[in-house]
């Protein structure tokens, strides 16, 4: 079938649902110039994995270390904005809204840019990354002194960490909640970006088409869920995303 049937048919399926479900992962970020995580390792950082950076124990052991990474990589989420397909989901979600159409959007990124962009309805599966908590107890802390060493919670002394999930942490209860709640009820899934290999999240498109809801997937390359997604259009966020606007 042509690729422009593929995108009518795609809005016709936006066009028509109840309840949409959106998830997003790295590939729209990408296309905002920021670098996924494993590519985020090069630089002065090429030389270490994620293990040592990005795991409680890591930070244990050198929280110097790993406060320092994350803060250069604040810098780098700092200066990038939202490009065409975040944009155009904020437009989806409007258009949603307009006919009462239950929207959410789930997201494994954390860069902050579909909140930027405008979105309402957003689940952040993985946290924040420009936002920090402390260590110990979780407190969220709004602003931090400059300093060399790391900072420490203004509520109980420990200190601060990224609000972002490592390796062996749980995603947070309430996200996840949400996440299974909206892929279990939607009519029409739509997956952008994402390699559907990282789990739980990657369950969840499968999840939806489990429960009878049409599936469709926007990704330069394909993915096992390539093959079972009702419409699977190849091509990048920015590019498909303003072409299936309501």
């Amino acid at each position: 079938m042509p690729p422009e049937d593929d995108r009518k048919r795609a809005r016709a399926l936006l066009d028509g649902a109840t309840a949409v479900a959106v998830l997003t992962g790295a590939g729209i970020s990408a296309e905002s110039g920021i670098p996924t995580f494993r590519d985020a390792l090069t630089g002065l950082w090429e030389k270490f994995r994620p293990e040592e950076l990005a795991t409680p124990e890591a930070f244990l052991a050198n929280p110097k270390l790993v406060w320092d990474w994350y803060a250069w990589r604040r810098e780098q989420v700092a200066m990038a904005l939202p490009n065409a397909g975040h944009v155009a989901l904020v437009a989806i979600e409007e258009a949603c809204r307009d006919r009462g159409v239950d929207f959410t959007l789930i997201t494994q990124n954390v860069d902050g840019l579909h909140e930027l962009a405008g979105t309402r309805r957003l689940v952040e599966l993985h946290g924040n990354i420009r936002r920090v908590k402390c260590f110990d107890h979780g407190h969220a802390v709004k602003s931090w002194p400059a300093t060399d060493g790391v900072p420490a919670c203004p509520h109980c002394g420990s200190l601060l960490r990224p609000d972002v999930v490592w390796f062996g942490e749980s995603l947070p209860g309430v996200a996840l909640t949400q996440a299974l709640a909206a892929s279990q009820s939607c009519e029409v899934f739509l997956c952008v970006g994402t390699s559907t290999v990282v789990e739980p999240a990657a369950s969840l498109p499968f999840m939806a088409l489990e429960e009878g809801a049409k599936v469709i997937e926007v990704n330069p390359t394909r993915t096992p869920l390539t093959g079972r997604a009702t419409i699977a259009i190849a091509g990048s966020a920015g590019e498909v995303l303003p072409d299936l606007l309501l």
